[in-house]
């Protein structure tokens, strides 16, 4: 199977921060790095913490305040705004340090979420991985602004599609080489980004119901 030209990215978020991975078309490793898309001061789980305070949740756990709906509403908001200038920033270091163009990102597919902040908050499964969505969203819009193609891969099967990608039937000692060349740290989530950065090189595996779902996501803002 024939690579895709220009270098790719594959990302595993952890709340507000995210581990980077850039891989070149024939699978070398380019990059590796951890960014933060927030500043320290600000909250990193808006939906799953202070929105849980506003309608009653976990009100007797540490830290937990007083504060309405709308101040949440209004937080997300606040949040979700600053982590795509975060992100930007972010994109715009890595493609400055890394010796090709990047064409494309692999972020991982998002589930369905309600359609309204209120909403996720108010949902008692969603508002546990709204702000993981929320992350996940700013890096794609981030990366689109940079003419990158976004890949949305599906954690339990980006091993075999990486595989796949590169005509191989498993990819788990390419992944341990990796890990070599370029020293600690090199755990599970660095694995996991480089995998999905692989799998990205195959534009067949580029599934479409993940992508309209994050796309129906980001509308819903």
């Amino acid at each position: 199977m024939t690579a895709q030209k220009g270098a790719t990215v594959g990302v595993v978020e952890n709340g507000n921060s995210a581990v980077l991975v850039t891989v070149a078309p024939g699978g070398e490793l380019l990059d590796r790095r951890q960014i933060d898309l927030t500043e320290p001061d600000m909250p990193t789980h808006p939906h799953h913490h202070e929105g849980s305070w506003a309608v009653g949740r976990y009100l007797n756990t540490p830290g937990a305040r007083v504060i309405s709906l709308a101040e949440v509403v209004e937080l997300v908001e606040h949040v979700r705004v600053a982590a795509v200038a975060g992100a930007r920033q972010s994109l715009q270091a890595l493609a400055g340090d890394v010796p090709m163009p990047i064409a494309r990102i692999a972020i991982r597919a998002c589930p369905e979420l309600p359609p309204t902040i209120e909403e996720r908050i108010h949902d008692n499964r969603a508002q546990t991985f709204a702000d993981s969505v929320m992350y996940r969203q700013a890096v794609a819009t981030a990366a689109g602004a940079r003419g990158w193609s976004v890949f949305w891969y599906d954690r339990a099967r980006v091993n075999r599609d990486a595989a796949a990608a590169l005509g191989r039937k498993d990819v788990g000692k390419l992944l341990q080489a990796m890990g070599r060349t370029i020293g600690p740290p090199w755990q599970a989530k660095h694995k996991l980004a480089a995998a999905a950065a692989l799998a990205a090189t195959a534009p067949r595996l580029a599934r479409a119901a993940p992508a309209r779902r994050a796309s129906r996501a980001a509308k819903s803002r």
